[in-house]
């Protein structure tokens, strides 16, 4: 892996392990792509910092088959675990949970000490965001979690759904007053909880009402080099907005032909 982005300081001689083509530690992956600190001016005011990791084809397309597997590598996967191992949450939207197969988040002995000087659980919880919660209560999501799950969800869902998440041992929280959830409201109602550094897997459908929203602070994009072609949607698919927002460049690294990208909200 090297960076590609920030650009080296000319005082550092070339071939320096900063800038050096070779095999970055997740110490290394996890310093870059840090939470900003509670007490960073970008942060000021907000509940929690929200953002999203996603993989996309040459062509733009967020998946293959339907999942988004077929697109990612070695490095790729790497980078996955690094950002979920600095959250306190991964929200992801029912569909996703469904068509990936998700599973409980683990706990993994690289990030534990990092975690614990943290004040943070031994894995992330997974926050799932569904309107009507017509969700598999019998999935090891809701019966083996290490942290339990997380249902995002309004104040108008089926109260016998809502009765049956609590029964398998989730977590349900109300984000909007309607049947399904606000997703200006996301961040507030979680960080109310404590869960404050928040990564989104998706899907599309759920990370466009988040940037429609402007409830997005980062976006962690992989680039595969792959061309998928197929009628798979972007990463992102929801109401157009009126002006598109910027977001400023954190960090490119390249592996393996992939392209890492970090892009934060201007």
């Amino acid at each position: 892996m090297r960076r590609l982005y920030p650009l080296p300081d000319p005082a550092v001689p070339p071939g320096d392990a900063v800038t050096a083509d070779r095999e970055w530690t997740l110490d290394e992956l996890a310093d870059s792509y840090a939470y900003p600190a509670a007490d960073d001016p970008v942060r000021a005011g907000r509940a929690g910092w929200l953002r999203a990791n996603m993989v996309a084809s040459l062509d733009g397309a967020a998946h293959h088959d339907g999942r988004s597997q077929p697109l990612s590598g070695a490095a790729d996967m790497r980078i996955f675990g690094v950002l979920r191992g600095l959250a306190d949450a991964v929200v992801v939207g029912a569909e996703t949970v469904r068509q990936e197969g998700y599973r409980p988040a683990r706990a993994r002995e690289a990030f534990a000490a990092r975690r614990a000087a943290a004040g943070q659980a031994q894995a992330p919880a997974i926050v799932i965001v569904s309107a009507g919660l017509g969700l598999d209560f019998t999935l090891p999501l809701f019966t083996a979690p290490l942290v339990p799950t997380v249902v995002l969800t309004g104040a108008g869902a089926p109260a016998d759904k809502v009765a049956a998440a609590q029964e398998a041992g989730a977590d349900v929280l109300f984000a909007g007053e309607g049947l399904g959830v606000d997703p200006a409201r996301v961040a507030g109602v979680l960080g109310g909880r404590g869960y404050r550094r928040l990564l989104t897997e998706g899907g599309p459908a759920l990370l466009g009402q988040f940037a429609a929203a402007g409830a997005l602070d980062e976006m962690c994009l992989s680039l595969a080099p792959v061309v998928a072609v197929g009628d798979a949607p972007r990463i992102m698919r929801g109401p157009a907005v009126p002006v598109p927002e910027r977001f400023g460049l954190v960090s490119v690294l390249e592996e393996a032909g992939f392209l890492f990208t970090h892009y934060r909200r201007s």
